[in-house]
């Protein structure tokens, strides 16, 4: 896990970065609209979701928009706060139910914007084992480690409830979204056993054949489903982003596809995102707000 130190110096970036402006800026009755301000973390759904809103909400709405990518308790504190707009990516009921029951009163949640997601431990397809409690008696073939993505994620406390439910003997290597994924790559290019940290949605399924370790004892629970939520005033001060942001919904066939090629493609998100939005005009036009 991180020093308390570290996620303190992260809360306070994120912080001076959202509130270097103040409080959203513009006037509400007049020509100008105001700046919307998303946090998101280097996960790969928040990435393609955050940056698909961000180029709608700009060439649609009319809206600036500011992107500031965080670990995920920040961000959390920053739209608690009032100094962050949004966060798209919120994982319920059960991964991210901790931070909602801490904030949850300083929050508005929008609802569901992608249903049927799930966390777990992955491993490639042409791994024999098909369960988590056939780790230890494996263990030498994946060194005794799994590989995970930024320490304060949901997914990393439910692994370490799984390392202690299921008795073990493995370390939890702690990283990012993009560093999980560089590990799984080498080892399937060699060929060798590697078990991660997984979640869908996710594009590394598309690419791989991956399977999901059996979960015997719940411990990463059922499918869950991804909220959107905001900053207690957002429906006073920009009840048009918040009426765009409940209509924001995508299937695992479009959020899929985006995420794919935000991966394939490379470059700026944004970019690639706002390529993608000119492709599905109907869907675009289903969530922007009638005049």
């Amino acid at each position: 896990m991180k020093k308390a130190v570290a996620i303190g110096m992260s809360v306070v970036m994120l912080l001076g970065a959202m509130a270097g402006c103040g409080p959203s800026g513009g006037s509400s009755g007049g020509a100008e609209k105001k700046t919307v301000k998303l946090g998101y973390v280097n996960w790969s759904e928040g990435i393609a979701m955050t940056n698909l809103a961000a180029a709608v909400m700009e060439d649609q709405m009319g809206y600036k928009v500011t992107l500031t990518m965080a670990d995920v308790a920040p961000v959390f504190t920053s739209v608690a706060s009032g100094n962050t707009d949004a966060f798209m990516d919120v994982w319920l009921p059960t991964t991210h139910e901790d931070y909602m029951k801490k904030y949850g009163d300083k929050l508005e949640d929008l609802g569901v914007s992608y249903e049927n997601a799930m966390i777990g431990l992955a491993v490639p397809s042409y791994v024999s084992i098909n369960s988590i409690d056939e780790l230890n008696a494996n263990k030498d073939q994946f060194g005794g480690e799994i590989i995970g993505i930024d320490s304060g994620a949901g997914i990393m406390k439910a692994t370490d409830k799984a390392i202690a439910d299921y008795g073990l003997n493995y370390t939890l290597l702690p990283g990012s979204g993009p560093t999980m994924t560089a590990a799984l790559k080498k080892a399937i290019d060699a060929k060798k056993p590697i078990v991660v940290t997984g979640w869908k949605p996710h594009w590394m399924f598309s690419r791989w054949d991956l399977k999901v370790l059996e979960d015997p004892k719940g411990v990463y629970g059922a499918a869950e489903n991804i909220h959107i939520i905001t900053r207690k005033d957002l429906s006073k001060d920009m009840p048009e982003v918040v009426d765009f942001l409940k209509n924001f919904k995508l299937s695992e066939k479009q959020l899929g596809d985006l995420m794919g090629a935000i991966e394939e493609k490379g470059g700026e998100p944004l970019e690639v995102a706002r390529a993608w939005a000119k492709e599905h005009p109907d869907l675009i036009k289903s969530w922007v707000p009638a005049k």
